[in-house]
């Protein structure tokens, strides 16, 4: 059914083509299926979000980033998200496009449809930025994210040294990687397979399941590693794409009683993650500063709204069409337990909320939250 919504969402694309940007016929509301912060047809950027279920990022975080940058700016955005639905998705973009927006920026579902939506863009001459997700074959103008292979290293060094950390010799390496559709995806399996796969070769460790998660859905990741440790219940490290995957291995390692013993990689340092983290269940998340990324895809946007040329010097290469396109990088860190306090001082995470409850003892023995100087002097007293 959705492959056929997403069909004639497509063929509705190429039918509208020759619209004008100016007509406000186009409800936004209608199209939202998410949040939806519209200004009618008034000059403004658009924004489509991909979905709220594999990264709390995408209902939480990003709109409050870029509506903040936008608001400073003074400029006018509507954000609306397309919760997973590719036939929105594109709808979202049509109604933007056809009720005056100047600016674009998308972060993709899939290929297919965030090329939809920049095609009809291109063809009303209104500039678009791939934010966070480069759109394979898609041509936007811009495109805004972090150095994802480098985020797939950072989480393959941690995970060999948390087995390093726990004298696991030669352990048997599952892989759940992100959603095939996702070209982020793909890069941070290239990032962390080119950690791995030395130690493959050298009889470091040996190469264990390897799947994709559909949509990043930790419901699926767990019936998968459920398939998985069911195959091969010697499994010593999991590399896990992001934190929504890693809490769903770590939900099925905690079952037989292994949470402690199999060290799990994450991303996106959510609230959840850098729990596990704390209690030891997950061995490192990967913390994106999100709110760079996002007042960094705001000033590119800005800058085409006001008719300015984008001070983006760098170009990364779309593996697809082969196309340069200018590029912004923004850099990630990794967090293992002696980091939190990383994320906490950036503002991403309250620790009232990180160390409530059952964790309240842990963030004291670990001094999450204690400022580096207040550290400084207990520890000389």
């Amino acid at each position: 059914m959705r492959k056929k919504l997403l069909a004639l969402a497509m063929a509705g694309v190429m039918a509208t083509a020759t619209m004008t940007a100016c007509d406000d016929s186009s409800d936004s509301s209608e199209a939202s299926g998410g949040t939806n912060t519209s200004n009618g047809g008034k000059a403004r950027v658009g924004v489509i979000l991909p979905d709220t279920k594999s990264s709390q990022r995408w209902g939480n975080d990003d709109p409050k980033y870029l509506q903040a940058a936008f608001d400073k700016a003074g400029v006018p955005v509507e954000i609306q998200n397309a919760q997973g639905d590719e036939a929105n998705f594109i709808k979202i973009g049509e109604s933007m496009i056809n009720s005056g927006v100047k600016v674009l920026i998308i972060a993709s579902l899939d290929a297919a449809s965030g090329k939809a939506v920049l095609d009809k863009a291109r063809q009303n001459k209104i500039p678009t930025i791939d934010y966070d997700r480069l759109t394979l074959n898609g041509g936007a103008d811009y495109y805004v994210s972090f150095d994802n292979e480098d985020v797939g290293r950072q989480q393959a060094r941690a995970l060999s040294k948390c087995l390093e950390q726990r004298n696991v010799a030669n352990p048997v390496i599952a892989e759940l990687n992100g959603s095939k559709s996702d070209n982020n995806a793909t890069l941070f399996k290239n990032g962390y397979d080119e950690i791995l796969q030395p130690m493959y070769d050298n009889a470091q460790a040996k190469k264990g399941p390897d799947q994709w998660v559909p949509g990043w859905e930790p419901e699926e990741a767990e019936k998968i590693f459920k398939q998985m440790i069911g195959q091969a219940p010697n499994i010593g490290g999991v590399l896990a794409a992001n934190d929504g995957i890693a809490g769903a291995v770590i939900k099925v390692l905690k079952a037989k009683g292994l949470n402690k013993r199999v060290p799990v990689t994450g991303q996106d340092a959510t609230l959840e993650g850098v729990q596990a983290v704390l209690t030891g269940d997950q061995c490192v998340t990967i913390f994106k500063p999100l709110e760079q990324e996002a007042a960094a895809a705001a000033n590119v946007a800005i800058a085409l709204f006001k008719g300015q040329k984008p001070q983006v010097t760098d170009k990364i290469k779309d593996p697809e069409s082969g196309a340069y396109i200018p590029f912004k990088s923004i850099l990630a860190q990794s967090i293992t337990k002696d980091k939190i306090n990383n994320v906490i001082n950036a503002g991403f995470i309250d620790k009232n909320k990180l160390c409530a409850g059952a964790y309240a003892k842990l963030c004291t023995a670990n001094k999450i939250g204690v400022p580096a100087s207040a550290d400084t002097d207990a520890d000389a007293e």
